[in-house]
């Protein structure tokens, strides 16, 4: 009978644990997200004219499908899948990048580190607000041609 306790309590444990290592995408990130260029800086600039984000929650992560209208007018669509495990992943359409890792740091942010070549050129901090209706992105790092950028952009969920 001790013995079935102690493998039963041991079970619990290894189950517990498991669920507990596995990050689930927090419930204020998935949803439509737009924009508001207003409200957003810019540096070195040109600020674009718009930009509208779909994230979905993936298991253990978030996935983004995006479209931006640039300053001149030009339109990027993106894609890309970044789960919690810090572990790079293919951007589809961003010619600023092609890959992103991200972290969770906790159930309102995280971190998206940006390459280009295999090289870090941005860091994003997205913090949500806690009733999921804002975020606020903080983008620092250096562009393609080598300017420092900071960047601290205001999304709204539709």
């Amino acid at each position: 009978m001790r013995r079935m306790k102690h493998t039963l309590l041991a079970s619990v444990l290894v189950v517990a644990g498991s669920s507990l290592a596995f990050a689930q995408t927090p419930s204020v990130m998935p949803g439509p997200w737009t924009l508001d260029v207003a409200k957003s800086t810019f540096s070195p600039g040109p600020a674009p004219k718009s930009q509208h984000a779909v994230l979905t929650a993936i298991p253990n992560g978030i996935r983004t499908v995006a479209d931006r209208v640039e300053a001149d007018g030009k339109k990027v669509h993106f894609e890309w899948d970044g789960t919690f495990d810090q572990k790079d992943r293919p951007v589809i359409g961003d010619p600023a990048r092609d890959t992103v890792s991200v972290r969770k740091i906790d159930d309102y942010t995280i971190e998206v580190t940006n390459k280009k070549a295999g090289n870090v050129t941005t860091v994003l901090r997205a913090v949500y607000a806690k009733d999921g209706k804002s975020r606020t992105e903080t983008t620092t790092g250096t562009n393609l041609q080598g300017k420092p950028v900071k960047n601290v952009t205001y999304w709204t969920k539709q």
